[in-house]
């Protein structure tokens, strides 16, 4: 995912990588990349990564992003396969990304309807769905 980034923005200085404090989330894999890709001096972004303090998932905009996509793709859900639930989700995300591409402008109903908070940057934010443990 970092590489779609990177050429996506290669026209910016650097390229902020956010995400909770879940440990899979700090891969060495990762580390190395980013260390590797700052070595560069080929033009392409530099990556500085801003991972969010322990045990507040509630900033993470995405947390709203992807309990959306729970309720409306996964929970009461009845797929005949591992295959047709992963569809689904591969689907979901792509209607709403061509419809933001189509219509690039900020995120109304149509795209960003199904999440329990606003999908905002915003200390009073829970964005996390609270039935999840």
């Amino acid at each position: 995912m970092a590489e779609i980034l990177l050429n996506e923005y290669r026209t910016a200085k650097t390229l902020y990588l956010s995400w909770d404090a879940a440990s899979w989330h700090m891969s060495k894999q990762l580390l190395a990349f980013v260390d590797k890709n700052n070595a560069r001096a080929d033009g392409m972004p530099r990556i500085e990564l801003a991972p969010l303090p322990a045990s507040a998932q509630f900033l993470n905009v995405i947390e709203s992003v992807f309990s959306g996509m729970a309720r409306a793709i996964i929970h009461n859900s009845d797929y005949s396969s591992v295959e047709a639930a992963s569809e689904a989700i591969d689907r979901y995300f792509e209607e709403r990304n061509r419809y933001y591409a189509e219509n690039p402008k900020p995120a109304g109903n149509k795209i960003w309807g199904k999440e329990r908070t606003e999908a905002t940057f915003d200390p009073a934010n829970n964005c996390k769905d609270p039935a999840y443990r």
